[in-house]
């Protein structure tokens, strides 16, 4: 599938979170995103250095400044578990804004065109790092990395397209 870019219609799909009692639920994209401005950030892997110490931090911290520019939800997604996901959001206290969503089997990693092939690290399939905004389901900004880089999907970049 072709990577997904501006002008696109995000596709739905479902991700998972765990609720307040650990019970797996799911949520659809669409559901989150229809008929406001969101942020869809993925990441390689939860735990992982350039995600859990530069990607997810960011975010964190500029989302009042984001939600001030009409953001109305900043979503992580990776290719993990949503007990992954659940500790992995456990890591960072300060957050009260930035959702972590599972794609365990990177579903809709795969219907945005993101995928990553890291079996040959032993790490099966896993999502490009990007930054999508996305204004009622139409992707405005699609900011997606090569390789292992960090230099188009920050916090920073997406402030500065808005």
């Amino acid at each position: 599938m072709a990577p997904i870019t501006v002008g696109d219609v995000i596709p739905d799909g479902t991700l998972a979170y765990l609720d307040d009692n650990n019970t797996p639920q799911t949520v659809s994209i669409h559901s989150l995103s229809a008929g406001k401005k969101v942020i869809i950030f993925g990441v390689p892997g939860a735990f992982t250095p350039t995600c859990s110490l530069k990607h997810v931090p960011g975010f964190i911290e500029r989302a009042e400044e984001l939600k001030g520019k009409g953001v109305a939800e900043i979503i992580c997604i990776s290719v993990n578990d949503p007990f992954v996901m659940n500790s992995w959001a456990k890591t960072f206290p300060e957050n009260k804004d930035v959702k972590f969503l599972a794609d365990g089997s990177a579903t809709y990693t795969h219907a945005l065109g993101l995928e990553l092939d890291l079996n040959d690290k032993g790490l099966g399939t896993r999502s490009k790092r990007f930054a999508l905004l996305v204004e009622d389901l139409k992707v405005v900004v699609a900011n997606v990395e090569g390789g292992g880089e960090f230099t188009i999907s920050s916090a920073e970049d997406i402030i500065k397209a808005l």
